[in-house]
C-alpha cells in the first residue's frame, strides 16, 4: 500500500484558517463561522450579547464534533432555520 498522495488520489476539502484552538473549541473569523453554519441543515447557535460601553456579540455552534466560536461588534446574519439559545454568560479560555 502506497503512502504517497497526489492531486488525483486525494479529495481536497475547503479549508478555513483558525487562529486559535482550545481543546475542541475553534475560534474563527465571523465570515468563516457563517460558512460553517451554511453547511448545516438546522444549526444550533448559542449567542451572548456582551459589553458595557462597546457591545460585542459572541457566537458558539458545533459541527462534526467540534465547537466553533466567533465574536463580532455587529450582529451576524444567520440562516433562517437557525435555532438560537441566548446565554447570559459564556466562558471560553484564552
Amino acid at each position: 500500500m502506497s503512502t504517497d498522495f497526489d492531486n488525483n488520489s486525494v479529495l481536497h476539502a475547503q479549508t478555513i484558517e483558525a487562529p486559535r484552538v482550545f481543546g475542541t473549541t475553534v475560534t474563527l473569523e465571523p465570515r468563516d463561522f457563517q460558512a460553517i453554519l451554511k453547511k448545516q441543515d438546522q444549526p444550533l447557535v448559542v449567542i451572548q450579547k456582551w459589553g458595557f460601553f462597546v457591545t460585542e456579540y459572541r457566537y458558539l455552534t458545533s459541527y462534526k464534533g467540534l465547537a466553533f466560536y466567533t465574536k463580532s461588534s455587529e450582529k451576524l446574519s444567520l440562516p433562517p432555520q437557525t435555532e438560537l439559545v441566548r446565554a447570559s454568560s459564556m466562558y471560553l479560555p484564552g
